[in-house]
């Protein structure tokens, strides 16, 4: 993948995906193998795949409460591509804003700090680990840091 077209696929077509809330298209981002780890400080790692197996979460489901409970944005991204070895990583500012009907409608406004790593295969995304921060952690129904999405449930 080129330069210009992996940037245009991390931010319009997987993020804009996204913010859309449109998880079908989000989840034609990945190969039918993907696996994505998430990494939020020391707390427990994360590990999702596209298709479930054994007692592995489901992607889908992460984005459902994502795109559920919150709109959000994405942006001042800046961007390391490996084209040759279809690598990339990425910092950037995301931006959540409680949806008036979801479970932290209370909450108010969050901005995270994420950095992911993407490996692709075929033009979709095989490998991704999101590192993010929650530098204004916010605590809804006893929930903090540890799950600044409020996802995993408890």
């Amino acid at each position: 993948m080129d330069r210009e077209t992996c940037i245009a696929f991390i931010e319009q077509t997987y993020f804009g995906n996204v913010e859309a809330g449109d998880i079908d298209a989000v989840m034609e981002c990945f190969t039918e193998q993907a696996e994505v780890i998430i990494r939020h400080g020391d707390n427990p790692l994360r590990f999702f795949q596209v298709r479930p197996s054994g007692d592995a979460t489901g992607l889908r489901d992460f984005y459902t409460h994502l795109c559920g409970n919150y709109a959000a944005s994405f942006n001042d991204f800046e961007h390391f591509i490996d084209g040759t070895e279809n690598r990339a990583a990425c910092y950037f500012k995301v931006r959540l804003r409680p949806k008036p009907d979801g479970l932290y409608a209370e909450a108010g406004p969050q901005e995270l700090l994420n950095c992911n790593f993407f490996e692709f295969e075929a033009g979709l995304i095989n490998h991704m680990i999101i590192y993010y921060a929650n530098p204004q952690s916010v605590e809804v129904d006893g929930r903090s840091a540890e799950t600044p999405t409020g996802y995993p449930k408890k």
